[in-house]
């Protein structure tokens, strides 16, 4: 349920709208309100766990959260990069019109004060915040968080691993959390980026590890990137085979040597955060809240992990655009778990999914949408057929686009080359994006609806970011 643009905007300036208890979700026994706990990775594309099949990648804690949750097998973010990412999930908005990224000014206070946190703080809940904040917005995150610390890479601190460190500071948290007063706590790891600083040759340490899963993987044999034919990067425009993506491949993949210690590390600090997940859910059952709380666990953008020849994010291509995502919400009854929708979900739906879950109004302006009704089983649920996607960086080696997602075809525009250069596949025939379709006249009438649908989306969230200005006293800058 929304709330008109009217309404949103006397509640941005007097407090948001909240349900009626008798419109909420269900509370418990004793009816409280249900508590979030929020899991947000950095760097980790949709099939590195062990619930999605991944060979290889040990996730137990995260397995089971899954298992006895929905885990969402096509979920995808809207700008693959994390400052991006971070501002849409704070907003529930796109990058065009939250107009954040790195670079680029504040995400402006009249989206920043209805971010879920400030939303649900002013609701009497207790808000913590602990890791990598990632995002510069004009409300400081010490009016969002009744406990923010915002500790990121590099990794080690005086040799303690900073996500261990925020590991604590969450058990700390909940610590001084009861049933009296719900919560919402975001733990955001800095795992599984990889520490820049240490690519220079004879650095090492490139994806630093805990000490908990150190030799987890010592002795297994990484597979190859399964789209390593050379011939798959030849085929590429130019201005992506100098990008960033391959620049990075030679940090850490370029040789069978380097490939095997990196990956071996990379997967090796997923399941370091699965493990330190663990010591977080240990603590919250200790604590008697467990049945509660609802758990959420995403990442900010995708990772191509030598796919392609690419290392990092950025670009259009699945591996780039897919995350995981699983919601856990221990009063959903039996039959409703170990679901694994279809559907596509979207970075953006995390704070409505959010708010639903805490009996809030989700604000008009949002431009993502509740998960609960494909939770709970509805088949129309987020009827949602294709997204928008984009990167808006200034950047001379990541090439800005802007794109549509759909169930079979995508298509982006990298729209600052001379001329601008399209990209069409079509999944259905050809799942890997191995080919592009562009010049295929028998995919001219696609081409166009695509290249339509792309510009009436772009203009529409132009619309929402220039409606959104006109409507309040703080006009985008």
């Amino acid at each position: 349920m929304k709330i008109t643009r009217r309404a949103f905007l006397i509640s941005a300036a007097t407090g948001p709208i909240f349900l009626t208890w008798a419109q909420r979700l269900p509370a418990d026994e004793a009816g409280n309100r249900v508590n979030i706990l929020f899991f947000l990775v950095d760097d980790q594309r949709n099939d590195t766990l062990g619930c999605a099949g991944h060979p290889v990648i040990k996730t137990p804690v995260i397995d089971r959260l899954a298992v006895e949750g929905v885990r969402f097998r096509n979920a995808f973010v809207t700008s693959s990069i994390c400052a991006a990412s971070r501002a849409s999930i704070f907003t529930g908005l796109t990058e065009r019109t939250h107009g954040y990224t790195f670079g680029k000014p504040p995400v402006p206070a009249n989206y920043s004060q209805t971010s879920y946190p400030i939303l649900l703080k002013n609701a009497g809940y207790r808000t913590g915040f602990f890791g990598k904040y990632g995002v510069n917005m004009e409300v400081s995150p010490k009016r969002m968080f009744d406990e923010f610390v915002e500790q990121d890479r590099p990794y080690l601190r005086n040799g303690h691993h900073i996500d261990e460190i925020n590991t604590e500071r969450a058990i700390e948290f909940l610590n001084g959390s009861s049933k009296e007063q719900p919560f919402c706590l975001s733990v955001s790891f800095s795992s599984a980026h990889a520490e820049d600083e240490n690519h220079f040759p004879g650095r090492k340490g490139h994806y630093p590890v805990i000490h908990a899963v150190k030799d987890m993987y010592e002795d297994v044999e990484v597979p190859a990137p399964r789209l390593r034919d050379p011939a798959i990067f030849e085929s590429l425009p130019e201005f992506l085979k100098t990008s960033i993506n391959r620049q990075r491949y030679f940090w850490s993949l370029d040789t069978p040597e380097k490939y095997q210690q990196n990956m071996r590390a990379y997967f090796a600090m997923i399941s370091g955060v699965d493990h330190m997940i663990g010591l977080i859910l240990t603590k919250l059952k200790a604590q008697g809240l467990a049945d509660n709380t609802v758990v959420i666990y995403a990442s900010d953008n995708g990772y191509y992990m030598g796919e392609r020849g690419f290392q990092g994010k950025w670009s259009h291509f699945e591996q780039s655009l897919r995350i995981p995502l699983i919601i856990n919400d221990p009063r959903l009854p039996a039959t409703k778990r170990g679901q694994v929708p279809d559907a596509m979900a979207l970075n953006i739906d995390i704070p409505a999914t959010i708010l639903h879950h805490a009996g809030a109004i989700v604000p008009e302006h949002y431009q993502g949408s509740s998960l609960i009704p494909l939770m709970q089983g509805d088949k129309i649920g987020v009827s949602r057929t294709d997204f928008f996607c984009e990167h808006l960086m200034d950047h001379k080696d990541l090439p800005k686009w802007e794109g549509v997602r759909g169930q079979r075809y995508v298509y982006a525009r990298y729209f600052e080359q001379k001329p601008p250069y399209e990209f069409l596949h079509d999944l259905e025939v050809d799942p890997d994006q191995l080919t592009n379709f562009v010049s295929n006249p028998e995919y001219h009438s696609v081409l166009v609806q695509m290249r339509k649908r792309c510009d009436e989306l772009k203009n529409e969230y132009n619309r929402a970011e220039q409606g959104a200005a006109a409507d309040t006293d703080n006009p985008r800058r």
